[in-house]
């Protein structure tokens, strides 16, 4: 497992354990299970203490951990007949934004989402999440496509934000974007976004205009990093960790403001140490909120979502 500064106190616990399970494959005789379930109790509980007091820093780190579960490990296992969608039918292809229709629980659905890859490869091959512009107009089309039909639109935002690079600005990155979140918000159908790792600046907002937007108990959602905050306003990336504080950009600060519309708990020790648990939580809480969202027109939808985010910061 791959440990967190943070976590040094819980990994030594846990190397403990591991070099005891050792010795004891060495040595038959040993009798350990005393000892193991002593530092696995110990363990068990500084991974509690540990994950119920994270300050929003290192909820930042947590919501970036290399081993948490990204969009393509929830797509495998809450969807069923997926029939992934490719290009924006202008430029090409962008790989950072997989979308597609499938099935959710027996129901039909369209889904998109960001992902960020797992290894070299696959993070170069995604563009370790950001999205060019030909992403954002391939939302659009599934927006459109999900509208024709009456199609529930699922999607799942884990990106640092959109890609910043001279050729996405050449293609018209912030149109796109606007687009994307324009499409978003006149969707007639329902309309629900996961917030499972970072949701940063418009990048994910550009998929987040939505009836329903749920965030990972450890998750990040902001305008901007805390690291592009602290360039802007210290001129210096040393103060991320207060810009993290300041900007609230934590589940727990963003339910409090009224920005988002539930917190789903992860495993103790986040959703890296239960991949499977997580992600069952995700697709129990979108349940619900499609079950909250049924019967409703598309009129009352889209005056709903237009209500929702009119709303925000009125009552600060």
């Amino acid at each position: 497992m791959h440990y967190l500064d943070f976590e040094r106190p819980i990994a030594e616990l846990e190397g403990k354990i591991v070099e005891l399970r050792k010795l004891a494959e060495d040595d038959p005789t040993m009798d350990i299970d005393g000892d193991v379930a002593r530092l696995t109790s110990r363990a068990g509980q500084l991974v509690r203490d540990t994950y119920t007091h994270l300050t929003p820093w290192q909820k930042v780190l947590v919501a970036r951990h290399p081993e948490r579960p990204h969009f393509l490990d929830y797509a495998r296992s809450m969807f069923e007949e997926m029939t992934p969608l490719a290009g924006d039918r202008s430029f090409g292809e962008d790989q950072a934004i997989i979308a597609g229709l499938a099935r959710f629980r027996g129901r039909p659905v369209a889904f998109l989402g960001q992902e960020k890859g797992n290894d070299t490869k696959t993070r170069l091959q995604h563009n370790f999440g950001m999205a060019m512009p030909e992403g954002y107009r391939k939302a659009v089309r599934l927006f459109e496509l999900a509208d024709r039909f009456g199609l529930p639109v699922l999607s799942f935002c884990d990106t640092s934000g959109a890609y910043p690079g001279v050729s996405a600005e050449e293609r018209g990155q912030a149109e796109a974007i606007a687009r994307s979140i324009e499409a978003g918000l006149a969707l007639k159908a329902p309309f629900i976004a996961t917030i499972i790792g970072e949701g940063m600046s418009g990048g994910a907002i550009a998929i987040a205009a939505a009836n329903r937007v749920y965030m990972l108990e450890h998750a990040i959602y902001s305008v901007i990093s805390p690291e592009g905050a602290s360039s802007i306003l210290w001129r210096s990336a040393d103060k991320a960790q207060d810009a993290a504080t300041a900007l609230k950009i934590t589940a727990q600060d963003l339910l409090q403001l009224k920005l988002i519309d539930a917190v789903i708990g992860e495993p103790e020790g986040g959703a890296q140490r239960a991949p499977i648990e997580a992600i069952e939580s995700v697709a129990d809480q979108i349940a619900r909120g499609l079950s909250e969202l049924d019967g409703q027109s598309g009129e009352q939808l889209v005056r709903a979502r237009r209500e929702k985010f009119l709303a925000m910061g009125r009552s600060l």
